[in-house]
């Protein structure tokens, strides 16, 4: 569906290059920018054969929390609605992903798409009715999701599916085609695939009409009403587009760590996605890469520096870093790009 805001970005584009000095600078600008994205790739790709065993699966970790964060940060970055309750997602994904993998025997690669449908209709109809909630009135709905699903997961009458309190275990993908890499290798570089395919829907996503009346319900819902948004249809579509974002991020860790149970998806996970996006840089789609590097490994951490306290170091890193990146870490790297700018501006001039 077409956005009337879908011709407001153009405007300043073609006004920029107009500019014989100003267009020169946009292409070195996005050459720039695309020499970084393709050293990010390289170094994700050796990662492959660098890293070993843990190592690779704390990185297959970090890449589903990315595609977890990314969901996030559309519904609250670029749309503005708070959500605590995001773990449920996380775990619907990773439960869809296990009953479909043993009990209906799909392989791993269609399960994605099938786990990515169901959360994106669970989470639009569970953001449909909450249209009519707004800021900590929503926060408090999610918060209700997050807290209950796990309890329904133990259910008795459930048990059948999800294994009750015992979970499910999953069995790891298998290296196909005889390709001379580990169980582990190939995972990791099956949910790089998968991050990387999700990661240029998200943006063409932001950057497209649509994108533009989600944040235009963000910045002011009135005026985007009064521009002709239909905001209704917008909010509940993006809370099920950032469920599907969220499920797909959980199949992927159930496939990583191969069992999933109710208790693996309590309150703390919700809590914790929430953390790693404003780490990250709340509307920024980088920012979620950083947020997820966060929860993976900033908890570890904590508990290495003290077995006694882990929780105090945590809080403490986390104060820092809100002291220290009040944006966020995407929101520091955009500050200090735009002092480099300035910076060689003013050389030019000189």
């Amino acid at each position: 569906m077409s956005s009337p805001l879908s011709s407001l970005s153009t405007v300043p584009v073609v006004a920029a290059t107009r500019d014989a000095g100003i267009k020169p600078r946009l292409i070195v600008r996005s050459a720039s920018n695309a020499w970084w994205v393709l050293a990010l790739l390289a170094a994700a790709l050796a990662l492959t054969f660098v890293a070993k065993g843990y190592q690779l699966f704390q990185a297959t970790m970090v890449l589903a929390y990315f595609i977890a964060l990314l969901g996030l940060n559309l519904l609250t970055g670029y749309n503005g609605q708070i959500s605590l309750g995001h773990g449920a997602f996380f775990a619907i994904g990773a439960y869809c992903a296990a009953i479909l993998i043993l009990q209906a025997h799909w392989p791993y690669w269609a399960v994605l798409p099938a786990v990515a449908g169901v959360c994106g209709v669970v989470g639009y109809l569970f953001g449909r009715p909450a249209l009519k909630l707004e800021g900590h009135y929503l926060a408090l709905a999610t918060f209700a999701l997050g807290v209950s699903l796990p309890q329904l997961l133990k259910y008795k009458h459930l048990e059948r599916w999800t294994g009750g309190v015992q979970g499910l275990t999953v069995q790891k993908p298998e290296v196909p085609l005889g390709l001379p890499l580990t169980p582990d290798q190939w995972l990791y570089l099956f949910a790089l695939f998968v991050a990387i395919v999700l990661f240029v829907m998200a943006r063409n996503l932001v950057r497209s009409g649509s994108g533009r009346a989600m944040v235009a319900i963000r910045d002011h819902a009135m005026a985007a009403e009064a521009m002709g948004v239909d905001i209704k249809h917008y909010k509940a579509m993006t809370f099920g587009i950032s469920a599907a974002y969220t499920g797909v991020g959980g199949a992927m860790a159930a496939l990583a760590v191969e069992y999933v149970s109710p208790d693996a998806f309590d309150m703390y996970l919700s809590i914790a996605l929430l953390v790693g996006m404003v780490v990250g840089g709340v509307g920024t789609l980088w920012g979620a890469l950083f947020g997820a590097v966060f929860i993976m490994f900033v908890p570890a951490l904590s508990e290495n520096i003290s077995k006694s306290a882990p929780w105090a170091v945590y809080g403490v890193v986390l104060i820092g870093f809100m002291v220290l990146m009040p944006g966020g870490v995407a929101g520091l790297i955009n500050k200090l790009k735009a002092r480099w700018s300035i910076h060689q501006e003013r050389r030019r001039q000189v």
